[in-house]
């Protein structure tokens, strides 16, 4: 049996190299076609260095870290995050989680919230909190 998860407890840092592939792709799925997110010339026009990934691909990168470290039994109830520096081609995102609050639910279920932060090499890309139930 699986032991429910207790503050203080570390999720193990996840890192993920961004690709070019990864940005556009990531856009792509989730229908966003703003040109900053596949076009390299039309991010520079617009002032940045490169394309950079977007929010949605995000959310998603962060959302599989929580479930794959509870295991696919586990379900996702709320995700909230904010963006900070860009994410570009060519970086790496390192993801980690500490689990900062826990309720135990009558049926043997845990809600977890746990702290998130994912930083690249410009500084903080993504900080947030997510709200996990994790059966026992």
């Amino acid at each position: 049996m699986k032991a429910l998860p207790q503050a203080g407890d570390a999720l193990p840092p996840l890192e993920i190299a961004v690709t070019r592939t990864l940005i556009v792709a990531g856009a792509v799925a989730s229908r966003d076609y703003q040109d900053v997110h596949h076009d390299a010339e039309a991010a520079r026009e617009k002032g940045s260095p490169d394309v950079f990934m977007n929010i949605l691909t995000t959310n998603g990168l962060v959302g599989r870290y929580v479930t794959d470290h509870f295991g696919p039994r586990s379900v996702l109830r709320a995700l909230t995050i904010r963006l900070g520096a860009p994410n570009h081609p060519g970086d790496t995102m390192t993801l980690t989680g500490t689990v900062v609050e826990v309720a135990e639910g009558p049926d043997g279920t845990a809600t977890a919230r746990v702290r998130i932060a994912g930083v690249n090499g410009l500084g903080h890309h993504v900080t947030g909190t997510a709200t996990v139930e994790v059966p026992r």
